[in-house]
């Protein structure tokens, strides 16, 4: 599907008329907390279900147009959102290295040809990665104008290690035994492939920047399966790399700054480390309390999370009240609101609706 829309400019864009997510990552003081959640724009809304009967997953990430649409739906449905995230995947970075993802019902993502060996390392094509996805940049300028300043857009990639995961386990895995076999047996490879897709990531989110991206979170959903030591030598460097990375490529380029977010699924007990990283912002999962998790950060990092997405079954009287007393234990200064994972596929719509009104509600 080609649309003459898709050749917006990334310039001009409509003015942000609400900013309380960029200020609430950057310490500043907001009116209500700012509330958004991972996954917003996917399979429990009915409308994206419509579009995804008639196209391929990736093929929704590789239209703009299409991108742009489920990105918008759920702002239409939700008016108390307070901000939106394109539609893509971790995934499209292996993709535009030369190794295919395919989307499989009922299994997620598939790689038929998974990394066996670390010699297939020198395999991936780095050279022109960024190149091959430009569509994201496109669907983020097209979303851009579209969203006409309602809410900041935000970019977002995998980080390496969850990335790596998936390349050698060929898919999701409970385990993760391949990769931890890498990680005992060829470390020096190991740390070689997570160079490389530092590099693609950086550049990756430098392109999501300048095309209109006003915040980045950075995913590494994979890091409950390292212990303290492997995340501090797997995960912490390549994050820190960056987040400095992306730091001064835009001071290279003159370009304005945006806020990042680190987001470690299962990373709790390395929150002293994840301290240390550079981000505005600290995703929480479910498992982290709240006060003890601003004892660790200090006041200077925002947090941001942490609702455990199965709550959203309850009755919407629960999911409010379990809200505003998260919130209330997180507090106004330095927060933003969101689930502690992505929301789930059969999550009721009113649930939805409880969760982000009670948000604004609560302090």
């Amino acid at each position: 599907m080609e649309d003459k829309n898709v050749e917006f400019i990334p310039k001009n864009f409509p003015e942000l008329k609400n900013d309380r997510l960029l200020r609430a990552a950057l310490g500043k003081e907001v009116d209500k907390v700012p509330v958004w959640v991972m996954r917003q724009a996917g399979r429990y809304l009915p409308e994206f279900q419509e579009v995804r009967a008639k196209h391929d997953f990736f093929t929704v990430c590789r239209t703009p147009e299409l991108a742009c649409e489920v990105t918008l739906q759920p702002l239409r449905r939700y008016p108390h959102l307070d901000a939106s995230i394109i539609f893509s995947d971790i995934l499209v970075i292996p993709q535009a290295l030369g190794m295919i993802v395919e989307m499989h019902p009922g299994v997620g993502p598939v790689f038929p040809s998974p990394l066996q060996d670390p010699s297939e390392i020198d395999n991936l094509k780095e050279e022109g990665a960024v190149d091959r996805l430009l569509y994201v940049g496109k669907a983020i300028t097209l979303t851009r104008h579209r969203i006409d300043g309602k809410v900041p857009l935000i970019g977002f990639t995998g980080a390496p290690f969850t990335l790596m995961g998936y390349m050698i386990e060929g898919g999701g895995s409970k385990t993760m035994s391949k990769t931890k076999e890498w990680l005992e047996k060829y470390p020096k490879d190991v740390h070689k492939l997570l160079s490389l897709l530092t590099r693609v990531i950086i550049d990756y989110l430098i392109m999501q920047v300048e095309s209109g991206a006003q915040l980045l979170q950075v995913f590494e959903s994979s890091a409950d399966h390292l212990n303290r030591e492997q995340f501090t030598e797997f995960s912490a460097p390549y994050l820190k790399d960056i987040r400095s990375g992306v730091k001064n490529k835009i001071s290279e380029k003159n370009l304005e700054q945006v806020p990042m977010t680190v987001f470690a699924k299962g990373g709790g007990p390395y929150l002293d480390v994840q301290t240390g990283l550079g981000y505005e912002t600290v995703g929480l999962d479910w498992t982290v309390d709240p006060e003890e998790a601003r004892k660790i950060v200090g006041d200077n990092i925002t947090l941001q999370g942490n609702l455990d997405p199965q709550d959203l079954y309850k009755t919407p009287e629960e999911i409010t009240k379990m809200t505003i007393e998260m919130v209330q234990k997180f507090g106004k200064k330095r927060y933003i609101a969101n689930l502690g994972h992505g929301i789930t596929p059969q999550t009721p719509l009113e649930s939805m609706k409880a969760f982000t009104e009670a948000v604004h509600e609560a302090l």
